[in-house]
C-alpha cells in the first residue's frame, strides 16, 4: 500500500503562484509515475501533470508553460510549482502514484487540496 498526504493549497489572486507538494509513505519503491489531477466542480478529474521515476514529464495543454511538476525521489515528494495562475485553474488537486500491479496498474490518490483563484 502506498499512502500520499498534500500539502500547499490555498487562495490565491489570479496570476499569483502556489507550490503543491505531495509525499508519498508505505511501499514507495513500487511507484513508478506520480502525478496531479484535478477536478473542478461538475467536471471530470482530468490529469494536470505527471512524472515518472526517470522524470520524464506530460502537461495537460492547458497548463503548459506555467506550471512545473518535479520529484525528489529521496524523500518520496513530488511538486507541482503553479505560476501564473488563472480562474479557471481553481479545483481541488489530488496526487496520485502509480504502482505495477499484476499485468496492469494500481492508481493511489491522496485526500486533495483545494486551489482557489480568485480577486
Amino acid at each position: 500500500q502506498v499512502q500520499l498526504v498534500e500539502s500547499g493549497g490555498g487562495l490565491v489572486q489570479p496570476v499569483g503562484s502556489l507550490r503543491l507538494s505531495c509525499t508519498a509513505s508505505g511501499s514507495v519503491f513500487r511507484i513508478n509515475a506520480m502525478g496531479w489531477y484535478r477536478q473542478a466542480p461538475g467536471k471530470q478529474r482530468e490529469l494536470v501533470a505527471r512524472i515518472t521515476s526517470g522524470g520524464s514529464t506530460n502537461y495537460a495543454d492547458s497548463v503548459k508553460g506555467r506550471f512545473t511538476i518535479s520529484r525528489d525521489n529521496a524523500k518520496n515528494t513530488v511538486y507541482l510549482q503553479m505560476n501564473s495562475l488563472k480562474p479557471e485553474d481553481t479545483a481541488v488537486y489530488y496526487c496520485n502514484a502509480e504502482a505495477p500491479y499484476g499485468s496492469g496498474w494500481e492508481n493511489y490518490w491522496g485526500q486533495g487540496t483545494q486551489v482557489t483563484v480568485s480577486s
